[in-house]
């Protein structure tokens, strides 16, 4: 159901192509739930968690055939429909499919904005080969000369849109993060062992293969270090496999997908190793709640991370030893410092609306 907008509103059409709660759901559920300062916001989304979530928060929302999984014609007709009966004067797509059907049915007199939230250095994390790269740098170069205000999630994305698709000017809005009411109270070192967390999809792309191998060398030296590696995805079974060829298998923990919030409560450390990571909710949230954080030094991690957090990945002994000082020395771990909140956010946002940031 679409709700009315009250008189002299105005109204800002968010297009989010996604159905599922990953990390570009909790920028629109963030959004959703604090608002964003003079403007009326409608979501558009396919059907799925997304929307019932966006329901529960009592926004407006419009549920229907849009997204990947229900075909270009099918989205075009979708988002030209609910654009005529709308009318918004800002239409806000998140994704790349979101911002080509967003390109291809512009209507007129709208202000047209993107926020990139998944673009990385090594063409491979996330088309795969070099053709499609090429192809879909192409795509981007198009549709971004339809776009009138470009957002990136962090400087990396920013810069990564201008050399890969000829972005033009880029204005950088950080994911925003409530810190908690009480700001996490530096205690003694974890006495119940060293509790190592991964919070990512089971996939290439994230390196969990090398973070195995650095967890054998933690592992080696501290009979009470555990490592749990929470999601879902295609490598299970070989990192399954690697975990028993390294007699590992009753100290790593693969147990699919768990709440987020429970499983920092019941570790000690976040580990992510990832090829590129943009902004990440993962990192935010541990450094939030006063966690140990072990990440690779690629993409906005160090913006969000002092360089003591930052490793190479393809230096196990080096990861390793972050992960134990991150465990052990409280002194060390992160904390969020300056970083925006949910408010300086939306707010930030909101302004970009003003008119076109190229």
């Amino acid at each position: 159901m679409v709700l009315g907008a009250a008189p002299g509103t105005r109204r800002a059409l968010w297009v989010v192509p996604v159905s599922d709660l990953g990390g570009v759901a909790r920028h629109v559920l963030d959004v959703a739930g604090h608002g964003l300062p003079g403007w009326d916001v409608v979501f558009l989304c396919p059907p799925g968690p997304l929307a019932d979530r966006l329901r529960e928060q009592d926004v407006e929302v419009v549920v229907a055939p849009f997204g990947p999984e229900h075909g270009l014609r099918a989205s075009v007709r979708t988002m030209r429909s609910v654009l005529r009966r709308l009318r918004p004067a800002v239409v806000h797509a998140h994704l790349s499919y979101a911002d080509v059907v967003a390109a291809l049915v512009k209507p007129r007199g709208s202000v047209l904005v993107t926020t990139e939230h998944g673009i990385a250095a090594d063409d491979a994390v996330y088309h795969g080969t070099t053709g499609r790269a090429r192809v879909m740098a192409l795509v981007h170069r198009a549709r971004l000369r339809r776009v009138d205000v470009v957002l990136a999630v962090s400087r990396a994305t920013a810069q990564a849109m201008k050399s890969k698709w000829g972005a033009g000017r880029v204005s950088v809005v950080r994911n925003g993060i409530d810190r908690p009411a009480t700001d996490p109270a530096p205690g003694s070192a974890p006495a119940s062992g060293l509790r190592l967390l991964s919070l990512a999809r089971l996939a290439p792309e994230k390196r969990l293969p090398d973070l195995i191998d650095a967890f054998a060398l933690v592992a080696a030296d501290h009979a009470d270090a555990r490592l749990t590696i929470a999601g879902v995805g295609e490598l299970e079974g070989a990192l399954r496999r690697q975990s028993a060829a390294l007699g590992l298998s009753d100290r790593i923990d693969l147990p699919g997908f768990l709440d987020p919030a429970k499983a920092m409560a019941d570790h000690d450390v976040v580990a992510m190793l990832s090829v590129w990571e943009n902004c990440s909710y993962t990192l935010l949230d541990a450094a939030a709640h006063g966690l140990g954080v072990v990440a690779s030094a690629v993409g906005g991690n160090p913006e969000i991370l002092p360089e003591r957090c930052l490793v190479d990945a393809d230096d196990p002994r080096a990861v390793a030893a972050a992960l134990v000082t991150q465990a052990r020395d409280l002194a060390a771990r992160p904390g969020l410092g300056a970083w925006p909140d949910v408010a300086e956010m939306c707010t930030a946002i909101a302004a970009s609306y003003s008119g076109p940031a190229r």
